[in-house]
């Protein structure tokens, strides 16, 4: 099988996710600004997982670059990481309709450590399929960011229930750490092709 259909899937699955979290972000009853007050914890996590989603989807697509053939292994690697990237929109509907209260924001994080666990997994399939000298194993070499946001999501999960605006803070301070696109990938393609 190509990578095009692959990509062009996962593309419509995460445009569609998106789609449905934008559609839970609900008009206010009454026309001054203080109506839109309420809506700000709601804004808050539609766009903090917006930008997670932009996050995934740009290294998604990026590593799918770089896969020569995909194999069974890495189509069914590719639905369990869209499986846990569905749960964002209700993951993010109900820590943002609760105010961030402890639970919702705790399975906040369960969604984003699985969907970082589900996109490892994906990339060690990719590189097992496509052998050591694959340019997705050279560019994920020293992953520290790989590493990083996992044991962070780790340390949130637990502390929403005791501080739950530092867990918070480390799921924004997550997605800064890579809202700067992972140019590896881009950087090894470009001199292969020389």
């Amino acid at each position: 099988m190509g990578k095009n259909r692959l990509e062009a899937f996962s593309d419509g699955v995460i445009a569609i996710i998106i789609t449905i979290m934008v559609l839970e972000l609900k008009v206010p009853h009454g026309e001054g600004f203080e109506t839109l007050v309420p809506l700000i914890p709601i804004f808050f996590s539609y766009l903090l997982s917006f930008v997670y989603l932009g996050i995934y989807w740009n290294n998604h697509h990026h590593m799918l670059h770089a896969v020569q053939t995909v194999t069974g292994t890495i189509l069914w690697a590719n639905l369990h990481l869209l499986f846990w990237l569905s749960l964002v929109p209700f993951a993010t509907g109900w820590m943002g309709e609760n105010h961030f209260a402890p639970a919702p924001s705790a399975l906040y994080g369960l969604v984003l450590l699985m969907a970082g666990l589900a996109y490892f997994i994906l990339q060690q399939l990719i590189i097992a399929s496509q052998g050591p000298g694959s340019i997705v194993k050279r560019a994920v070499r020293r992953d520290w960011k790989g590493k990083l946001s996992p044991v962070l999501y780790a340390v949130a999960i637990p502390m929403a229930f005791w501080w739950k605006w530092i867990s918070l803070v480390i799921y924004v301070v997550v997605a800064l750490i890579w809202l700067i696109p992972d140019r590896r990938i881009e950087k090894l393609l470009r001199s292969a092709d020389t």
